[in-house]
């Protein structure tokens, strides 16, 4: 009972501060959303701050394990990378508060020093994931072997990323799934015709 309030508040507050913004939303507004007495929230975190770290902690668990399946399913490196674009894009599909919160709201918490490390752990994981399947392909000869692995390793998840802020804004309601294969043939095949020199 104690850990489904727990989760209880840190869904309340994810809703909270996908609709208001992070410095703008209150503990009394989070506890109003959990259905709960404002001195119930100090029962589990510190503060606001903390509700966002922990929060980070538990959706990454949660998320990070689900693209590595996803990615092992498969044996293919360019079916991996497909698994893993199509899974992210469909894990922030389902729940688009969290899709706010990491990517509009990203912007404005680095600021907060706890949530810095949260962060950059969160990008680490998902390079290391990425060089992990660019590096069997290089070594099944299905990629190239000239790539700078830092680079390729940016531009997947900045393209992943910038997919998921363009739905969040758009004002027209479409399929964010539907994007990961597109994005996934533009990454390995590039934009040149085949007759280009």
């Amino acid at each position: 009972m104690k850990k489904d309030k727990y989760h209880q508040i840190l869904e309340a507050a994810i809703c909270v501060f996908a609709r208001n913004g992070f410095f703008q939303s209150t503990i009394s507004q989070i506890a109003k959303e959990a259905g709960v007495a404002d001195g119930t929230i100090y029962l589990y975190f510190k503060n606001k701050d903390d509700i966002l770290v922990q929060f980070f902690s538990y959706k990454t668990k949660k998320v990070f394990t689900s693209f590595q399946e996803e990615v092992d399913k498969v044996g293919d490196p360019k079916d991996k990378l497909k698994n893993l674009i199509r899974r992210h894009l469909k894990e922030f599909q389902h729940d688009r508060n969290m899709a706010i919160v990491f990517q509009a709201e990203i912007k404005q918490i680095h600021k907060i020093e706890a949530l810095k490390q949260s962060v950059s752990n969160i990008s680490k994981m998902y390079k290391n994931i990425v060089g992990e399947i660019i590096e069997k392909g290089q070594e099944e000869g299905l990629m190239r072997k000239d790539l700078y692995l830092g680079l390729v390793k940016h531009l997947i998840l900045g393209a992943v990323a910038e997919v998921i802020n363009t739905w969040i804004f758009s004002s027209s309601d479409y399929d964010l799934v539907s994007m990961a294969d597109p994005m996934v043939d533009l990454l390995l095949n590039g934009i040149a015709s085949e007759h280009a020199v």
